[in-house]
């Protein structure tokens, strides 16, 4: 009997999943290990179906974090082996449209991308080293953020810049992927004869984009070159005019470095509020500035669904995911009132209904509005398992 272990490392938590291997994944356990770095951290296993149980643990370093949580699924995994690991991986650069088996010269390829994606591909990169030496006998698959976006058209990808940057991969990347990916996927076992809908995905959470899918494939999104583009995120700013990233090192002194830091970690809700990056924080809040950082938030969607729209030529689906998608009724209700314009009409009692949702649908509009929780360690444990059907582990 084997399993597979999905792995998505950020920068201060490790979220990871552990599968049966079969025809569909079937889930055992999953779980986030929090606040990565040498001090006390706190691990969220739960089986599924079974509620979380927390402990702390310290983990100094991607290794001991991967030691940490093999020790944890160990006794839920019945007498499995491990024979696949999946990583989400950031970025996957201009070329990669799917999942790749992960070799020495993925690897070293992959690093390449880290001055793209700073915050994100190195700790993506040290988890599946810390993998491979924990797993030595696994298949290991690094599936890409980026991905789902590759196949955009031309005016999508590019700045209007000297084309030589463009060449050296300055262009649109888009991110969020993976859950794009498993939404487009649920689109087609909740309406399987629907194949031409015009849709535009709402990943909303600490960190948030738009994308507009036709046909089950990207051919716009609200990411750019970097994840930081957009929409405003939990800390991290969103669209932003580049004449004040030349203000602030020209005019402020700013270094490239603090203004990375700015950008990234304490801008966007955070930022404009000055009391949290957590919607639920914001929306119980009655200083002033947190419903200013809320209304610009809504605004941001709204105008991106117009946008988006336009991309598409119409719109027939406009769904919500992600943690502030799937659980703020108030966030989905404010960023659809008025758009009528648009045959976008919300059912109130619908959306302040708890889950589950009747097939996601809160609408009784021309356009079907859906909440469809996303499950992106899914897609990355379908990957592992169509690697392993085609390749099956090394010996």
């Amino acid at each position: 009997m084997t399993c597979l272990l999905t792995l998505n490392a950020g920068s201060s938590s490790i979220k990871f999943a552990l599968y049966a291997a079969a025809a569909e994944p079937d889930l055992i356990a999953s779980g986030k290990l929090d606040r990565l770095g040498a001090d006390a951290q706190l691990l969220r296993v739960a089986p599924a179906g079974a509620a979380q149980t927390t402990r702390p643990v310290t983990c100094a370093d991607p290794a001991a974090a991967v030691a940490t949580i093999l020790e944890a699924v160990q006794p839920l995994a019945g007498g499995r082996v491990v024979t696949g690991v999946g990583h989400r991986v950031v970025h996957g650069g201009p070329d990669r449209d799917g999942p790749a088996r992960i070799d020495a010269a993925l690897l070293d390829d992959l690093a390449r991308y880290v001055p793209f994606a700073p915050l994100h591909q190195p700790h993506n990169l040290a988890g599946v080293r810390a993998a491979q030496a924990a797993f030595p006998d696994a298949v290991q698959v690094a599936c890409f953020d980026t991905a789902f976006h590759r196949h955009h058209p031309f005016v999508n990808d590019v700045f209007a810049l000297p084309r030589r940057f463009y060449d050296k991969g300055v262009r649109r990347y888009g991110f969020h992927g993976l859950s794009y990916d498993y939404i487009t996927g649920a689109l087609d076992r909740i309406d399987p004869d629907d194949h031409h809908r015009r849709t535009i995905i709402c990943h909303l959470g600490n960190g948030a984009s738009l994308c507009a899918v036709r046909s089950g494939r990207s051919v716009g999104s609200t990411m750019g070159f970097s994840a930081l583009d957009g929409l405003p995120m939990g800390t991290r700013c969103g669209q932003i005019d580049p004449g004040v990233v030349l203000y602030l090192l020209d005019q402020e002194g700013m270094t490239s470095a603090e203004i990375t830091r700015m950008l990234y970690t304490e801008s966007g809700l955070k930022g404009l509020s000055g009391v949290s990056n957590d919607m639920r924080d914001l929306l119980g809040s009655d200083v002033p500035e947190a419903a200013q950082a809320v209304d610009y938030f809504v605004f941001r969607i709204r105008r991106e669904i117009g946008a988006m729209a336009a991309v598409l030529g119409g719109l027939d689906t406009l769904v919500f995911t992600g943690g502030i998608g799937e659980n703020a009724p108030e966030i989905r209700a404010r960023v659809c009132d008025g758009m009528d314009w648009l045959g976008v009409r919300i059912d109130p009692d619908a959306n302040a209904a708890p889950p589950p949702w009747q097939g996601g649908l809160v609408s009784d509009g021309a356009v079907a509005v859906r909440v469809i929780p996303t499950d992106e360690e899914r897609v990355i444990a379908r990957a592992v398992l169509r690697a392993l059907a085609e390749d099956g582990p090394r010996p």
